[in-house]
């Protein structure tokens, strides 16, 4: 189980709900995708389960130590009080959705009395991808939850939710890490992440570690220096744009380009917070600019290198020297 980075106050927000006499027994942990949500609800899971089963705990957070039996179980997937939806894996590659009867497969948990004590946990990751069927499903034993059971739903965009699952459900909130937890979650990975490296990837990953890894290994902070460069003296010649050009539009180089894409609108964003009045409206105008090229590229299949030139374009445009 991954390690949990952050997030202690809505730690103690569940914990003190679950210690007390009424605990809800749905939650839809909602936030940014990748700054930990999945990761908060099975370590709280862990935590609760071990709580309920009796064994001592140390601590305010969620942390349960390596030789606890519940953890022992949640790792070996045999535990009879807990089970986790998520979409699964097929031949063709990982499925869009959480079926239907990914949910009745939950009925043996929940018609069943606990097996270790009074609490059983469901985590779902995300409730965002259930289908239409299976939120149905799911809705119905939110409305008539079996005593002691416990819903953690996974959410990136809980205005999507069926409006009845939202109405049976507490909602706590989770925001984007402050950079150091970032650092934290980078600086364990294996192989190690370097410094510079760590560095740019926390700028791109805005708060979200999730986000941060999917461009690890691809030499972003290289990515990030040109950019820099290009932000403060305007590209002259458009050297480093048909630099950037070139290498992006290699067939090899489609994971660094795909992630440039993603970066090059927050990129500009940046820069817009550091400015006003008129100044502000230019980056602003940019900022959508790159924002519709970058989100169309793949769907319209446009050429990579004419796509990193313009983008990188938009960013010459802001250059001090420009105005």
């Amino acid at each position: 189980m991954t390690a949990l980075v952050g997030h202690d106050a809505q730690a103690g927000t569940l914990l003190a709900a679950a210690r007390g006499d009424r605990m809800h027994h749905g939650w839809i942990l909602a936030g940014p995708r990748g700054i930990g949500k999945a990761t908060f609800a099975r370590a709280a899971a862990l935590r609760l389960l071990a709580e309920a089963a009796g064994n001592p705990l140390e601590g305010q957070g969620l942390s349960v130590p390596q030789d606890n039996p519940t953890r022992s179980l949640i790792a070996a997937d045999a535990h009879p009080d807990y089970a986790e939806l998520f979409c699964l894996e097929k031949e063709s590659g990982t499925a869009r959705n959480i079926s239907v009867d990914q949910v009745r497969g939950l009925h043996r948990l929940i018609q069943s009395a606990p097996t270790f004590s009074s609490r059983r946990v469901v985590v779902i990751d995300s409730a965002d991808d259930l289908e239409r069927g299976a939120a149905n499903a799911l809705l119905k034993t939110l409305e008539e939850p079996p005593p002691g059971m416990l819903f953690l739903l996974v959410s990136h965009a809980p205005g999507r939710l069926l409006p009845t699952i939202r109405s049976r459900c507490r909602t706590l909130r989770f925001n984007p890490l402050d950079d150091d937890a970032v650092r934290t979650v980078l600086r364990a990975q294996d192989p190690p992440v370097d410094q510079q490296e760590i560095e740019a990837l926390v700028r791109a990953g805005e708060g979200s570690p999730g986000k941060a890894l999917r461009y690890a290994g691809l030499d972003f902070a290289e990515i990030e220096r040109t950019l820099a460069s290009i932000a403060a003296e305007g590209d002259p010649g458009n050297r480093q744009r048909l630099i950037l050009a070139k290498t992006l539009s290699a067939k090899a180089a489609r994971p660094r380009y795909e992630a440039f894409l993603e970066r090059v609108p927050s990129f500009i964003a940046d820069m817009a917070r550091r400015r006003s009045g008129a100044d502000l409206g230019k980056a602003i105008d940019h900022w959508e600019a790159a924002r519709q090229l970058a989100s169309g590229a793949i769907i319209l299949s446009l050429e990579p290198g004419s796509v990193a030139f313009e983008l990188s374009g938009h960013v010459a445009a802001l250059a001090a020297r420009h105005g």
